[in-house]
């Protein structure tokens, strides 16, 4: 199997549930570091357009958004917990959407990050907004945090006596929180036992074998390979499209870019297209098929 090249960076909270996933399977992987704000010269080649961190390549196989990312991981690595995504797409929208508010009241975050975030969710970054919705929105974080410190009752992970999704996922707004604003985390956490027991037993599970890439070098990978064969099309796909024809994706909540391709083939879990970059060659390119919109052009 070619190597899995994660490109992220640190802070990502998106990137930290592909991390933790990599070392509950006990994976090796590539690190390429990846700008936190645009430019990203060394990403866009292998998106054809997409911007949003994490992306996995392998070999000129490109997988964007942390869901699709964490299914094709698994399918490679003896499968996961399949009633996790339905967490999953909670932590990612509702439960990302009050730890937001609750760091960002906090941090000081430089003009430029500011502009880069406007931009990628074609809203305003109101950080004094954020501010005086904070007190709000930490009551719903904690009250949120309540619900993951109840279901670990009776094991010691959401998934049962071992990690599976649905702690990987809940874990990230924990993470992210507790690294932005430790003395926030731990304010909202007190007296949840149960889910600091659980906090410190998902961040011993570590993040696999990394090791550093450049971003030539996961480049020269994408250029080195051909896509794999992947036909897997889901023949009742309510929009009828086919095999072949030229399309468009594009998330449907923010980077809403759309980036396109030829349809390789669409089913319940993923869309892929190809296209073919100028210095790369041929990539397939894949997303979730929930969160994403798939349009004909």
């Amino acid at each position: 199997m070619a190597r899995l090249i994660l490109h992220h960076y640190d802070t990502s909270p998106f990137s930290e549930k592909v991390r933790l996933l990599l070392g509950v399977k006990g994976l090796p992987w590539s690190s390429v570091i990846q700008p936190v704000i645009m430019p990203k010269p060394e990403l866009i080649p292998l998106t054809g357009g997409y911007r949003r961190i994490p992306v996995l390549q392998i070999g000129a196989d490109v997988y964007c958004d942390s869901q699709v990312i964490m299914a094709e991981i698994a399918a490679r690595a003896g499968g996961i917990d399949a009633a996790g995504w339905v967490m999953n797409l909670w932590a990612d929208r509702l439960f990302f959407a009050v730890t937001v508010p609750v760091i960002f009241a906090e941090v000081q975050v430089p003009p430029e990050f500011i502009a880069d975030r406007e931009k990628l969710s074609g809203r305003p970054f109101d950080a004094a907004q954020m501010k005086a919705a904070a007190p709000y929105m930490a009551a719903q974080w904690r009250a949120e945090a309540a619900w993951l410190d109840e279901a670990l009752t009776a094991a010691p992970f959401l998934a049962g006596e071992a990690p599976g999704l649905a702690d990987i996922a809940a874990y990230m707004n924990v993470w992210f929180l507790y690294g932005a604003a430790r003395a926030t985390a731990e304010r909202l956490m007190a007296g949840l036992y149960r889910l600091e027991a659980w906090r410190l037993r998902m961040r011993a599970l570590g993040h696999g074998t990394r090791s550093e890439l450049s971003p030539a070098d996961a480049l020269a990978d994408a250029k080195a390979a051909e896509p794999a064969a992947y036909t897997d099309h889901d023949p009742h796909d309510p929009q009828g499209l086919a095999p072949g024809a030229r399309v468009s994706v594009n998330a449907d909540d923010y980077g809403r870019d759309p980036i396109a391709g030829t349809l390789v083939a669409t089913n319940t879990r993923r869309v892929v297209i190809a296209r073919e970059d100028p210095a790369l060659g041929r990539l397939n390119i894949h997303f979730p098929r929930v969160g994403y919109v798939l349009t004909p052009v």
